[in-house]
């Protein structure tokens, strides 16, 4: 990442707060042991992932470890659950996979790493839902488990050993920036479509806020996605006036964007901004725009973070003008190996991100219109995008 001396102040000190969404599946193995996710007649809707093929050379057992997304619907955790299977494949690892039942599921995600306790296993692999699996990731850590953060990172950050993530600031400060140089002047008319909009996730906050500091809208408090003005200047670039007129809870998939972008285009028609959490999400505002009647890239812009494949797809189409690309499957095989690296009396990873609080595994600009105005991350063309895509 590039020029990162452009950042407001709170989104620096939290430049921590690293990535999102959610989902399922996973790679099949050649093993013919298993580990299953299960936590009892409440248990989330875990799906569980076959054994490493091979056991250590020594003959003792395979290191067991466990990844917990946050559901199984969002092709982001498909895609890092089968890099993670990928991964466990290689090096040996008894991998188990499990996720709540949907976004919001704290208790799926407690029952998953009570079972990791109880089991023994050498550590967990999470996507945390919010802070309140807190307690439940300190109990692994106090019974010996290394515990790493993927893309969402705790709240605080030290609640984990460490996390491997895309910092979500930058990914929201990319599109940000995109927006006001490509409006150039025009007054921003602005919809927020977010996750939630009962509980501070970060990811949830970074992107959204992210993006606000990138257009170069002041947010006086980074973890509440209402702190900034609702009218004002923005200032990146040419600058000009803005409005915001709604911040939309919509899950992170497409229903929930497509309800989302129907409240707000009832509060105001004149959108032509619009933020959305994730591709899924704005899938589903472009179907409720298309239905009012709007031209998506000229009578209004959508801007998004993830990368996956049908995402920049879409950039490619025309469906979303940019979009922030992340690597989960390199945050899945990273943390997988790192977990077998420390069991067999390695040394841990150490934090490699600017501010030195996390593991960055980096985030693409993609778009077919690039903006000067962008610092904050490296722009590349949807090809390029699509060539390096997960899902």
């Amino acid at each position: 990442m590039i020029n990162r001396l452009t950042r407001g102040r709170a989104l620096t000190a939290v430049a921590v707060a690293g990535i999102a969404s959610v989902s399922l599946a996973a790679c099949s193995s050649s093993s013919s042991s298993s580990s299953e996710a299960a936590a009892g007649s409440e248990a989330p809707a875990a799906s569980s992932a076959p054994a490493a093929s091979e056991a250590p050379a020594g003959g003792g057992a395979p290191v067991a470890v466990s990844l917990i997304t946050k559901d199984s619907s969002n092709p982001f955790f498909v895609a890092m659950q089968q890099g993670a299977q990928k991964a466990a494949d290689e090096v040996g690892v008894d991998l188990t996979i499990g996720s709540g039942k949907q976004e919001g599921d704290d208790q799926g995600q407690i029952d998953l790493i009570e079972n990791a306790i109880a089991q023994g296993q050498a550590g967990i692999l999470i996507t945390p839902m919010s802070v309140n699996v807190n307690d439940a990731i300190k109990k692994a850590r106090d019974a010996g488990l290394y515990v790493i953060a993927l893309d969402t990172p705790t709240d605080p950050p030290d609640v984990v050993d460490i996390t491997f993530a895309t910092d979500n600031c930058v990914a929201g400060e990319a599109i940000g920036q995109w927006a006001a140089g490509k409006l150039n002047g025009e007054k921003a008319t602005i919809a927020q479509l977010v996750i939630f909009n009962d509980r501070v996730v970060s990811v949830d906050y970074c992107r959204a806020n992210g993006f606000l500091q990138g257009m170069g809208i002041d947010v006086p408090t980074l973890e509440d996605m209402n702190s900034a003005a609702k009218t004002g200047k923005y200032t990146t670039g040419a600058g000009g006036d803005y409005e915001i007129v709604c911040v939309e809870a919509t899950g992170a998939n497409e229903e929930g964007g497509k309800k989302g972008m129907e409240n707000c285009l009832a509060k105001n028609p004149d959108i032509n901004l619009v933020y959305t959490i994730n591709e899924p999400t704005a899938f589903g505002a472009d179907s409720a725009l298309e239905a009012a009647g709007k031209t998506i890239g000229t009578d209004v812009y959508v801007v998004s973070v993830d990368g996956g494949l049908a995402g920049v797809q879409a950039v490619q189409a025309g469906g979303i003008q940019a979009t922030s690309q992340q690597y989960p499957l390199k945050m899945a095989e990273l943390g997988v190996k790192a977990i077998k690296t420390i069991a067999d009396g390695g040394a841990p990873p150490e934090n490699t991100s600017a501010n030195g609080q996390f593991f960055d595994t980096g985030v693409t600009l993609c778009t077919d219109d690039p903006q000067d105005t962008v610092t904050a991350a490296p722009q590349e063309n949807s090809q390029y995008c699509i060539d390096n895509a997960w899902g």
